[in-house]
């Protein structure tokens, strides 16, 4: 028999994120579901503050209708977690996903403050506060999607963070111009001042060499964190770290394209074409008997020069 919240939380991954969604199919069943639920969560989340549709769609909505959704986000979201009644499939499956993985309160919490800093038209000036951005919109879910796979060490929880900001200063990249026009840029204030781009002109015409090239500095940024993450990869079942290793390679993929391309990125969507994805799967497969065979019993230590929440 169907179930009506798992499907549902599918068809939204596959809708949201093409990227993750090749990935999420090499979990183990109970995993993927699991992850396809919690992923469906913070989509909804995203979409209601951005006023899109799984993503899709001009960003930015009415800052009080923002404010008053993101009350209600949160209402609901403690509603779940205190273990009531839920009639949205989507706060089924995410009540369903922090009652088997005891995820902590704050942690989704965390999530939803990144949405406020949204509402709020917060501006970054150093690349710290764009990383502490990152953390509350990715970093902290590649913690929640950590504790999914089962794991709780502090160490592992740590790369799994890792790997989400190195995802989202990939996302910033890629979505720069697009935001942008929303009103919203996450790119370090003091690296716009460098390149000689007003912070009220990021997407225009005449400044878009130069954003490609504080763009490419973003995507620079990232590797470390990227590098970071691979290390844990270890620690996480076989067919887990097959579908993480294969998602770090579409993320990572999609920045180099962004700034390999440069100024002309912004034309289309920086994105992986199928047969891409195809050799990034069966690349990941090889990370993930690597990871868990020759490099099992090392492992690189914690660099304590970068930017951590956990």
């Amino acid at each position: 028999m169907s179930d009506v919240v798992v499907e549902t939380s599918r068809r939204t991954i596959e809708q949201g994120s093409k990227s993750f969604a090749t990935a999420s199919r090499l979990f183990p069943h109970d995993v993927r579901d699991d992850a396809w639920m919690l992923y469906a969560w913070c989509r909804h989340c995203d979409d209601e503050i951005d006023g899109q549709v799984l993503g899709h769609g001009a960003v930015g909505i009415d800052a009080e209708l923002a404010t008053a959704k993101l009350a209600e986000l949160r209402r609901q979201t403690l509603s779940a977690m205190a273990g009531e009644p839920q009639t949205d499939p989507v706060f089924q499956a995410f009540q369903r996903v922090v009652t088997r993985h005891a995820i902590p309160e704050h942690e989704p919490m965390d999530l939803l403050h990144g949405f406020q800093m949204d509402v709020e038209g917060r501006r970054y000036e150093t690349l710290e506060d764009t990383l502490e951005y990152a953390w509350h919109v990715a970093g902290v879910v590649g913690v929640m999607m950590a504790r999914v796979m089962g794991v709780a060490d502090a160490p592992t929880l740590r790369r799994a963070q890792d790997l989400g900001l190195a995802f989202q200063l990939t996302n910033i990249a890629r979505d720069v111009i697009e935001d942008a026009k929303g009103g919203r840029v996450y790119l370090p204030g003091q690296w716009l001042d460098e390149a000689g781009v007003p912070r009220d002109q990021v997407a225009a015409p005449e400044h878009r060499r130069a954003v490609a090239a504080t763009a490419q500095r973003l995507v620079l940024a990232a590797e470390p964190y990227y590098a970071s993450a691979r290390w844990g990869l270890p620690q996480l079942g076989g067919r887990s770290a097959w579908a993480i290793a294969t998602a770090r390679g579409v993320y990572r993929a999609i920045g180099r394209q962004v700034a390999r391309i440069g100024a002309e990125a912004w034309d289309g969507r920086p994105s992986v074409n199928r047969r891409g994805k195809l050799a990034l799967v069966a690349r990941g497969f090889l990370i993930a008997i690597w990871v868990r065979t020759i490099d099992s019993w090392r492992t690189a230590p914690l660099r304590p020069e970068l930017w951590t929440r956990v």
